[in-house]
């Protein structure tokens, strides 16, 4: 808006340097830009559905009695946080060196942060686009947040998840006492990313599901070695062995009397 008086003879609005309107004339191709009011107290522009490349100084002039004046406005143009670009979901060896990537623009220019969505509570892990983990452990595996905060609106927020490989490691293989002629189960805990495969053996016969009473199952981190009726030729040691594409672990079991 521009206030004028009815000593104005001639009034114009200008962008920078170039003309927009001179009294009732449109200078501007810009169909966005329209005169709002051009009264004896009131010169006004509007600029409909504005773009950064709309924000700087706008210059309104009037002459009067051969005394030309002006007055100035400058247009700030604020954008919402908005990120543009992402880093997609990645699996990784354990070992390996990561580096996540998160690109946001706005107005003013947005503060970007990463932080880790784990179970021991959600830690910060960089206040950056980029986050970089060197040598990166299981513990690191799951999701990690990134978020673009500036004041003009609520952050966006973006998620990438992060799946870490790594070999079997047997954390549960107890001995185990079973009667003659009772059940008995052998079981064996391992984790691993990929989900571990599991095998058994007793000496080195590996052991299948079959007609003499013994059933194998493996479900997830669990593998169980199950004898229906106990015999006395089933008392001894048993190894159970986890394996998937980086490397294998094996635990001995011993069922016993």
């Amino acid at each position: 808006r521009c206030t004028v008086d009815d000593r104005v003879t001639r009034v114009a609005w200008l962008n920078r340097s170039t003309i927009l309107y001179a009294g009732n004339d449109k200078w501007s191709i810009d169909n966005r830009v329209v005169i709002l009011s051009n009264t004896k107290t009131q010169y006004s522009i509007k600029i409909h559905n504005v773009d950064v490349y709309d924000e700087g100084p706008y210059t309104c002039s009037v002459q009067t009695d051969n005394h030309p004046k002006t007055s100035r406005v400058h247009l700030i143009v604020q954008v919402p946080p908005q990120i543009v670009n992402i880093s997609s979901d990645i699996t990784v060896n354990e070992g390996s060196s990561v580096t996540l990537m998160c690109l946001a623009f706005g107005r003013p220019e947005p503060t970007v942060t990463w932080r880790h969505l784990s179970g021991k509570g959600q830690g910060f892990a960089s206040e950056d686009e980029y986050l970089e983990i060197t040598g990166i452990t299981r513990e690191q595996s799951g999701e990690y947040e990134c978020s673009a905060v500036n004041d003009v609106a609520v952050p966006d927020v973006r998620k990438v998840k992060v799946t870490v490989n790594y070999p079997p490691y047997i954390s549960n293989a107890k001995n185990t006492g079973a009667s003659v002629g009772q059940k008995g189960i052998l079981q064996c805990e391992a984790s691993a990313v990929p989900v571990a495969e599991f095998q058994w053996f007793k000496e080195d016969t590996r052991l299948a599901n079959g007609p003499e009473g013994v059933r194998i199952e493996s479900k997830g981190r669990l593998s169980t070695l199950t004898f229906f009726n106990v015999s006395e030729k089933d008392y001894g040691n048993y190894t159970c062995v986890a394996t998937n594409k980086l490397g294998n672990s094996n635990a001995s079991i011993i069922l016993y009397g």
